[in-house]
């Protein structure tokens, strides 16, 4: 696969371990905003964006784009590091900021959109990062070409209204949630405050409370995940196995996304949740 030049801050790597290396040399440089491309080549079939956490792009976060590209299907896997780097808690505090971070990548998708029409786009939050994939969702409008949601251990609070953000998304929004992220967010936010300001514990341990919001699946942690080396802690949705077993079955490049009909029907719950999705 080879190297193309990308607009602005972007840049386009090979997948495999040596480009992670790459990457993380790129991230620590480059700053907030940045964007780092696996199998870009594969533009033309779909987008998957990986929002971190308020570290950043982090090892892990690298290495959990490495895994998508290596056992998801042939889509582009964009790292797009919203952060302000060894920002800690203004990442998680700056509410205006992190909007008008939110806003832009919206816009980033409305231009991926006119390059590449109707193909689908997949935004994958992990903690604070699930906040900017909502707001960039509520965004883009219903044309905006995003197809699904999915959020790993969100630090949005439970109250908070994902129904724009559905709307928005063809497929709607898959959230994955466990009691025993309580340190982060449990404490965490309940001192600290979540991404939106309230100081609770967070989507990501108790899950989402707007039951009503047709489109929204919860899957909350099972013993059966630790296969798949998640243990219920904050970090462990970021596990290659993981993120093989539960995410990847949730993204679909552009032949097989057209024929979705957006109310989510056609995913494996049984895969997801280890014997049936889950709301609390």
């Amino acid at each position: 696969m080879g190297l193309a030049r990308l607009p602005s801050a972007s840049r386009q790597v090979p997948s495999g371990r040596l480009a992670v290396c790459a990457v993380a040399a790129c991230a620590l440089l480059a700053g907030c905003d940045e964007r780092l491309v696996l199998k870009a080549d594969c533009a033309d079939r779909g987008l998957v964006i990986v929002l971190p956490g308020i570290d950043g792009g982090t090892g892990y976060s690298l290495a959990a784009c490495d895994a998508l590209s290596r056992s998801g299907p042939d889509m582009a896997v964009e790292l797009y590091d919203w952060t302000v780097p060894f920002g800690g808690l203004l990442n998680q505090t700056a509410i205006g900021r992190n909007r008008d971070v939110a806003r832009r990548l919206a816009r980033r998708i409305a231009d991926y959109q006119r390059r590449h029409p109707g193909r689908p786009v997949y935004l994958i939050g992990h903690s604070g990062g699930t906040a900017i994939a909502v707001w960039a969702a509520e965004a883009a409008g219903s044309d905006g070409g995003i197809q699904r949601l999915v959020l790993l251990a969100s630090s949005l609070s439970p109250t908070y209204s994902l129904r724009q953000a559905l709307a928005n998304s063809r497929e709607g929004i898959v959230s994955f949630y466990s009691p025993h992220d309580a340190a982060l967010l449990g404490f965490g936010t309940s001192l600290i405050g979540t991404m939106d300001g309230q100081h609770c514990e967070s989507a990501g341990k108790v899950g989402f409370r707007d039951e009503l919001s047709a489109g929204l699946m919860q899957v909350c942690w099972r013993e059966e995940m630790a296969k798949a080396g998640h243990w219920g802690g904050h970090l462990d949705y970021m596990s290659p196995k993981f993120l093989a077993a539960y995410v990847v079955p949730l993204l679909r490049p552009y032949e097989a996304a057209g024929d979705a009909d957006g109310d989510g029907e056609g995913l494996d719950g049984e895969t997801l949740a280890g014997g049936g999705a889950t709301e609390p």
